[in-house]
């Protein structure tokens, strides 16, 4: 059976209404609202189920809530709200654009306690309600230009008695063309006429939600360029809170947005952002709160990579949004000028766990991407082994030392490289839990050429190189110099050693390796190399044609798994 969804956002300011009905229900319930649908821009909207409450998981999570929230929730638009006294210079032509671009537009009069919700003011106008904006335009009245704005009561009666109201003195300096091309009527339905600045002393909120291109008729002659990301806060990982918390800002999902095409006659380039944590209505029935959420944007410096801690160390945001807030949605207007710019989306507090979806609208073509940077192993050669005459004196101390304890065969087992591994650790009096015999067993794995389980004098002293460039980007990380590193700091240690990874894959690692302090032991940063570096090499081995994709039988996938 056909569903259909009728949403009035015109009841409360601070509610709205949804009403589930089959199509006879409909037919019989609720036509008269239907017949209202003059316009995008009336104050009812009829639309055939499903709508995008994609973000929501059913119709049931959107009941309640605020108009914007459902304008944006039955549309899939993007919603801002100005607070008239503080709204920009240039708002009248702001409201204009919107309107071409067929945005949904509603304002309303704030109460400051319950007795004052719905009632009426001398100039016919009513507190606590919201209504929708329909249009505006500018006429010319005794010589001068007066610009209008046309308000509609969702009740369909009471109206503004003011200045250019339906009966007021100021029409009849109009001409029945003029009066035709405003479509004005005295009828008491509920839609009036108003000058521009009695609209600003009267009304104190504007929201408008602007509608994505396929939210709109083919034919509409202004359309916003709109860009999606969706993403995640994960705690360990990318969770890294507000600029208050440097250390870990950082670490926060980045995203570039190139500005090339300056607005009509400006100067600068027009775009709205907007973040929204997700599921979050869904979740409150499981005690989920509502995230404090903000962005901030820098400029580029111009590198497709993901900023480090050092740029927002010493580079100022260029904007941000106005407020970190616990709603589900933030979204702001900018003017910036042409160039490169870097969003970052954020929780107020670290380590706080959300998926997100971030939006960009914009009035000209802008390009967006995520810096989450390409999955790029640069390891070095593997160097070819030296000729006992070719070794230097500390080689040949180590060729000794190596026999030692391997004995004639010059092979050494995953149980007497560990009592090496421990023993060298321990001399050095670095702080690092003892490497347990897993970790020799991977890091035989690793070297081992001809697949006994042993390690040759030539493949250790390979990996002791290895190590002690390890162990040396592991002390560089570890500022503290407690024995473990920050798992924040593991994108850059990775780096450090050749291993560019993307968000995903670091999520991954943080979740296998590191403790629930989100601290990495030694040990574990060990096994996280040598199973990266592992499988790299083999990787690189088996792409042939093309260097981003391999392919394997079962079989050989299976061996593959099962050395890694």
């Amino acid at each position: 059976m056909l569903e259909y969804f009728i949403f009035s956002f015109g009841s409360t300011m601070n509610g709205w209404m949804l009403l589930s009905m089959t199509a006879c229900q409909l037919s019989k319930t609720v036509w008269f609202f239907c017949t209202q649908l003059t316009s995008m821009n009336s104050g009812v909207h009829c639309w055939k189920k499903p709508m995008p409450s994609r973000l929501n998981g059913s119709y049931e999570a959107l009941k309640g809530g605020s108009s914007i929230e459902a304008m944006e929730d039955f549309t899939g638009g993007v919603g801002e709200t100005f607070e008239v006294k503080k709204a920009p210079k240039n708002f009248y032509e702001l409201l204009q654009r919107a309107l071409k671009r067929g945005s949904l537009v509603g304002c309303s009069i704030d109460i400051s306690n319950a007795a004052e919700s719905e009632a009426r003011t001398p100039t016919g106008l009513v507190k606590g309600h919201a209504y929708s904006v329909t249009g505006i335009d500018e006429v010319n009245y005794q010589g001068q230009t007066v610009r209008l704005i046309r308000v509609r009561n969702p009740w369909g009666q009471v109206e503004w008695n003011g200045a250019w109201s339906d009966n007021s003195s100021e029409w009849d300096s109009l001409s029945p063309s003029e009066k035709q091309q405003l479509h004005h009527t005295a009828l008491d339905d509920g839609e009036f006429w108003m000058k521009f600045e009695d609209f600003l002393s009267n009304f104190e909120k504007v929201e408008i939600c602007n509608l994505t291109p396929d939210a709109l008729e083919d034919s509409a002659a202004h359309k916003w360029e709109v860009s999606i990301h969706q993403g995640s806060w994960v705690r360990g990982a990318t969770a890294g809170g507000c600029r208050n918390f440097i250390e870990t800002f950082w670490t926060n999902p980045q995203f570039k947005l190139q500005l090339s095409e300056k607005d009509e006659g400006q100067d600068e380039c027009t775009f709205v952002a907007a973040l929204m944590q997700k599921n979050r209505r869904k979740l409150r029935k499981l005690g989920a709160a509502l995230l404090t959420i903000g962005y901030a944007i820098y400029e580029s410096p111009n590198k497709d990579e993901h900023l480090t801690k050092d740029f927002f160390r010493y580079n100022a945001s260029k904007a941000r949004s106005k407020t970190y807030i616990n709603l589900r949605e933030v979204s702001d207007r900018f003017e910036l000028p042409p160039g490169d710019y870097i969003i970052v989306p954020t929780t107020y507090e670290p380590q706080q766990e959300a998926d997100f979806c971030l939006r960009v609208f914009s009035e000209k073509t802008v390009v967006t991407k995520e810096l989450d940077g390409n999955v790029n192993i640069d390891l070095p050669e593997v160097p070819e082994p030296t000729q006992p005459h070719q070794e230097t004196e500390e080689e040949k101390q180590f060729r000794d030392l190596f026999k030692q304890i391997s004995g004639s065969d010059m092979q050494i087992s995953a149980e007497e490289l560990e009592y090496i591994l421990n023993a060298v650790l321990e001399k050095n009096k670095i702080k690092f839990k003892k490497i347990n015999l897993l970790s020799c067993k991977n890091i035989i794995s690793l070297m081992d050429s001809r697949g006994n389980g042993k390690l040759e004098f030539n493949e250790f002293k390979i990996f002791w190189d290895k190590l002690k460039k390890w162990i040396s980007i592991y002390l560089h990380f570890d500022s503290d110099q407690s024995g473990t590193m920050n798992s924040h700091e593991l994108r850059l240690a990775l780096k450090a050693a050749g291993l560019q990874l993307n968000n995903y894959l670091l999520q991954l690692i943080v979740l296998r390796y590191s403790d629930d302090q989100q601290q990495i032991e030694f040990d574990d940063f060990l096994n996280c190399l040598i199973r990266l570096e592992n499988t790299s090499r083999v990787f690189q081995a088996l792409c042939v044609e093309n260097r981003d994709f391999i392919t394997l039988h079962i079989n050989e996938f299976i061996i593959l798994t099962m050395n890694i």
